[in-house]
């Protein structure tokens, strides 16, 4: 869904940061090799995650949701010089072309990768993420929430996608919406948790940006 029109939102793109090449080869074979290309966090709001990762200059970023990196790749253009980013994603069969791209993109030494269920893996994580960006499952986002919130530096960010999910969050939800259900509780949660503080950003479909209080 756009929620502004299509001739703005060109004119948004044209008149923000250019698209890295190294993104724009990577859209592509995304495009030409993967199911659901749409995932891709794309030339627009990945800038937008690129500015926030240099404004906040991160040592420690957890990324929920790799998909083919290039959300990832953006988040590492901002981080600081001693700084590294786990990403964390299920599907094993994305773990070569995430790693070829993070290598040719030049940071490919300060991206980890880990293949698998997030539950699992945050828990044995160190704590201090100073950035954390979702973008996983939507039905595990309250869960995601409450597995990471311990773990964040004071100060720390919390970037989250998907929270407008096309327009579903006004519509009437089904009981067996699970993925939609779940994004309005996600929502009420880090608008009415006292740790955090919350803007959501009419940004392409819905972004969050929340700040550990």
């Amino acid at each position: 869904m756009h929620f502004i029109p299509k001739a703005l939102e060109e004119y948004v793109e044209k008149h923000s940061q250019q698209e890295p090449a190294i993104l724009q080869k990577l859209t592509r074979e995304t495009h030409l090799k993967v199911l659901q290309p749409r995932m891709i966090s794309g030339h627009f709001q990945g800038r937008v995650l690129s500015m926030l990762s240099k404004l906040i200059n991160p040592k420690y970023v957890l990324e929920i949701g790799t998909y083919t990196g290039y959300s990832a790749i953006c988040l590492a253009e901002g981080l600081h010089p001693e700084g590294t980013i786990h990403t964390i994603d299920i599907n094993e069969e994305l773990h070569e072309l995430q790693r070829k791209y993070f290598d040719l993109s030049g940071w490919g030494e300060r991206i980890v990768q880990h293949t698998g269920d997030a539950l699992e893996i945050i828990p044995d994580l160190d704590d201090g993420f100073d950035l954390v960006f979702i973008d996983a499952d939507k039905v595990n986002y309250p869960t995601y929430f409450n597995l990471i919130i311990d773990k964040m530096a004071k100060g720390g960010v919390i970037l989250t996608d998907n929270v407008l999910w096309s327009g579903k969050v006004l519509e009437e939800v089904k009981a067996n919406d699970k993925q939609t259900n779940a994004l309005l509780e996600y929502n009420k949660l880090i608008n009415e948790d006292p740790r955090v503080e919350t803007v959501l950003l009419p940004i392409r479909d819905g972004l969050t940006l929340t700040r550990v209080l």
